[in-house]
């Protein structure tokens, strides 16, 4: 059975020892920071990963951790991003996802408390002038409920605006239950909307739309094979089975329970509307961090909350 992530570091995990594959971990308080760069193609291939930087910042409670321990990832957020994009010119945010679908409502909800400004280059507020960085958003919805294409629509815009470049924000599939709301994946390498539930459409990447795409992602849900099969590898371990003797026999048994019908099923918590709020806050907050450097954090707070 092909075991499914869009995290980089599970990716590695599952695979092993690669060659092609450089990998740094270091903590940050209760943040765990690892950076995963896939450096050739056969790597990429045996990941499934383009070729790029993969950051990743996890925190094991990170949607019911206290108030300080938010601002530090939304800093950390801040931070990687900073390393990726470009030290001038306008960014354009894509909240990817179907917004009447919680778990993969991540990006519209982000874009609820991004602070946008490209529309502010006037702005009567001397004290501004010259501090704000150009930021523009769009929550351009999917082809079921559009019927365009994110990847057209998105080209459209960037014709007009021109950014310097993309920061795409999705919903992503974990490996472990874990993972869920509580690591952040950064990647220079672009985003296929609908990953995180297996609905792959056209590509957001520097090669598409000829800017750098940075993407943002949060693990929403899992998928149910992954987590039967977790439980019969337990159940063999606990009777005293070698369970790579009985893979095939297990492969088997996990399609037929999570496939009779209704394709690859995914799996989410109940509390989900609940975490995708604390944590879509989270990732606004380092976002506006990273576009505003020249703005305090003070600063940040009253523009995105009340407006200028």
């Amino acid at each position: 059975m092909q075991i499914r992530t869009d995290l980089a570091m599970e990716s590695r995990e599952i695979n092993g020892g690669l060659s092609g594959i450089a990998i740094h971990s270091c903590r940050r308080g209760a943040i765990e920071e690892t950076h995963v760069c896939v450096e050739t193609e056969e790597a990429a291939r045996a990941l499934e990963k383009a070729r790029g930087t993969y950051i990743t910042l996890s925190h094991s409670a990170l949607a019911q951790c206290p108030a300080e321990e938010r601002a530090d990832m939304a800093r950390a957020i801040a931070e990687a991003l900073g390393h990726l994009l470009p030290s001038f010119g306008d960014v354009l945010v894509v909240g990817l996802g179907n917004r009447r679908m919680t778990a993969d409502a991540l990006g519209s909800r982000v874009l609820e408390d991004l602070l946008v400004t490209r529309h502010l280059r006037d702005i009567p507020d001397e004290s501004l002038h010259g501090r704000l960085r150009g930021v523009c958003a769009v929550a351009p919805g999917v082809l079921g409920v559009t019927g365009l294409e994110t990847a057209e629509v998105v080209q459209g815009i960037v014709e007009h605006v021109r950014p310097a470049a993309i920061v795409a924000i999705d919903a992503l599939a974990a490996r472990e239950s874990s993972r869920i709301c509580t690591t952040v994946q950064i990647t220079d390498t672009g985003i296929r909307p609908g990953s995180g539930v297996g609905n792959h459409r056209a590509g957001l990447t520097q090669e598409t739309l000829g800017v750098p795409v940075i993407a943002i992602g949060v693990p929403m849900v899992v998928y149910a094979s992954v987590i039967a099969r977790d439980a019969l590898s337990l159940l063999l371990e606990d009777i005293g089975m070698d369970e790579s003797e009985h893979a095939q026999a297990m492969d088997t048994l996990i399609g037929k329970l999570t496939n009779q019908g209704m394709g690859e099923l995914v799996v989410t918590p109940r509390e989900v509307d609940e975490l995708v709020g604390r944590v879509s806050r989270i990732l606004a907050d380092g976002l506006n961090l990273a576009f505003q450097p020249r703005l305090s954090e003070e600063e940040i707070q009253l523009l995105s909350h009340d407006g200028p």
